[in-house]
């Protein structure tokens, strides 16, 4: 190890850059943090994979295709509340 070290050239930021991702601040609860980082250590990931995945799953529920079922009820609910069921 040497006595000093010469950092006039360093930059700030991330070590390894990583591709397809941007590096952000949010604010998260305590305990949803606590959570996954306890579900992120019984399955050997890291914390921050298991928020990308619950994200992941979260945004792929929300864009579920509309199938003729809920189409059915949307349009039966709106005829209603127009005063036309």
């Amino acid at each position: 190890m040497k006595d000093e070290y010469d950092f006039s050239q360093g930059r700030r930021g991330a070590v390894i850059h990583q591709p397809g991702k941007t590096r952000i601040t949010i604010y998260i609860d305590n305990d949803v943090l606590e959570t996954f980082r306890q579900e992120a250590e019984a399955s050997g990931s890291g914390y921050q994979t298991r928020i990308n995945q619950a994200l992941r799953e979260y945004l792929a529920k929300s864009r579920m295709p509309l199938d003729e079922s809920t189409l059915r009820r949307v349009v039966r609910e709106e005829l209603e509340r127009a005063g036309q069921g």
